[in-house]
């Protein structure tokens, strides 16, 4: 693992943060796992340390899920080790794919369709939260699909499990620090919202250029760990 692949895949988490599918979301997943309306959050009038703890095990489910989902892609690249250059090409035009899709150059269906895990129970529990965390995870979004998807297909390129795990790892701090930072100042999220909302065209299209450009580097050198 070197400096590249460590940083391109925390700013790939910070993307799917700010994605136009996640963080509009942010405030109702935030009121869902610590059990405060929407209403009392905006009105300043909660304690935000019930809050900040149940956003920390909610990042740590998704968090476990995406590193275990890393250490399966690159077990998985591991078994076909003796086709690697193929693996590398064949990942690099689904990740160049991913992102003429994200970029809105294409729009492909079934990168549309989202998994939404319906609970019958609001549970503001830490463990409740951390449940919440993995449905997170294991649900599909037009915007963290793509991705995340990426991410993996880099994973799958690894010769060891440990740097498919380590990648998906700082992935998900470029997913979960932000979402913990807007849990301790929720009531500034909303201001800021408003200012990151109508930049949300180009930040699909900064995502599907650095797909892209993840995509040339495993096809044309070794990818994101040359």
């Amino acid at each position: 693992m070197n400096n590249v692949s460590t940083l391109t895949a925390i700013f790939a988490g910070f993307l799917s943060f700010v994605s136009p599918c996640v963080l509009p979301l942010i405030p109702a997943y935030i009121s869902y796992i610590s059990g405060v309306s929407l209403e009392d959050i905006q009105s300043g009038s909660v304690s935000t340390k019930r809050i900040t703890i149940n956003s920390i095990a909610f990042v740590l489910g998704f968090s476990l899920v995406f590193i275990l989902l890393g250490a399966s892609a690159t077990t998985f690249g591991k078994l076909l080790s003796r086709n690697m250059r193929m693996l590398r090409i064949i990942a690099g035009i689904i990740i160049i794919i991913f992102g003429l899709h994200t970029a809105g150059f294409i729009r492909i269906k079934f990168l549309n369709y989202e998994k939404k895990v319906q609970l019958k129970h609001r549970s503001p529990s830490i463990i409740g939260a951390f449940l919440m965390g993995i449905a997170f995870a294991a649900g599909w979004t037009p915007c963290v699909g793509p991705i995340l998807g990426a991410i993996l297909a880099e994973a799958s390129t690894y010769t060891t499990i440990s740097k498919g795990i380590v990648l998906l790892s700082f992935y998900s701090l470029g997913l979960g620090i932000p979402f913990i930072i807007t849990a301790i100042a929720i009531n500034r999220f909303f201001f800021i919202f408003r200012k990151i909302r109508k930049y949300f065209h180009l930040i699909e299209i900064i995502s599907g250029l650095l797909l892209i450009a993840v995509g040339l580097l495993l096809i044309f050198l070794n990818g994101i760990h040359f």
